[in-house]
């Protein structure tokens, strides 16, 4: 078994050496300002002709993770626009005033959809994480929650995030590890039942988004993810 690698991109070329170098999936923004923003269907068009990796696109049109009735009209026709234009899934999330998953919200926006989607770092900004997990299972068809465990990275959200694995192999089967990953992480997460990696800066010379995503870095988190991952047991077993 094998486990998941996806890399941030933000230019078709960031996605043909994402995908050259073994990524399994992409997650497609159009900028990383506000720690990452929804791009045109036109960028989403682009990338997909010019690669076949799984594609999934950032769906957030501002700072912070809130919304309204009239944004969320917005951004469902931006969801089918992306869908049209190739994109195999979404990746979004909304909490409401009280700092929960606003599961209404959530479940309204996907509703129209038949893709798949991972909730991001939003639920690292919950007040509540075990509340906001017991939502994460009510909402449909999501797949993948990308989380560092921590409203800062993984470095400082690792042992909450080996916790929540260990205790919960739905957790640990849904947790995607991501915001500040490191080569360190991968081993004690693999330990825990964690399978899907997700790597940004990780994936650039020098750690800057100024340059395109870098074929052999990638190729070497694909080598690390695989050699952790493969002989470890799977969620359920260690459950």
């Amino acid at each position: 078994m094998s486990g998941l690698l996806e890399v941030i991109a933000l230019l078709p070329a960031d996605a043909e050496r994402a995908e050259a170098g073994g990524a399994d999936r992409i997650e497609l923004c159009g900028t990383l300002d506000e720690d990452g923003l929804s791009p045109t269907p036109q960028l989403v068009d682009q990338v997909r002709r010019a690669t076949s990796i799984q594609l999934r696109v950032m769906v957030r049109l501002r700072a912070g993770f809130g919304t309204d009735g009239g944004e969320a009209v917005r951004l469902r026709g931006l969801m089918a626009s992306y869908a049209d234009a190739g994109a195999d899934g979404m990746v979004l999330g909304f909490l409401n005033g009280l700092g929960e998953v606003d599961v209404g919200v959530v479940t309204e926006l996907v509703g129209d959809g038949i893709w798949p989607w991972t909730f991001h770092r939003a639920v690292d900004a919950c007040l509540d994480a075990d509340k906001a997990w017991a939502a994460l299972r009510t909402l449909p068809r999501m797949d993948q929650v990308l989380t560092a465990g921590s409203a800062r990275d993984v470095e400082h959200g690792l042992s909450d995030l080996l916790a929540r694995a260990k205790a919960d192999p739905w957790a640990a089967s849904m947790i995607m590890a991501g915001g500040g990953l490191h080569p360190d992480h991968v081993p004690w997460l693999a330990r825990a039942g964690v399978r899907a990696f997700h790597i940004g800066k990780a994936a650039r010379p020098g750690g800057s988004y100024k340059a395109y995503v870098d074929e052999g870095l990638v190729r070497s988190w694909r080598s690390l993810v695989d050699a952790e991952v493969r002989h470890r047991p799977t969620p359920e077993a260690i459950g």
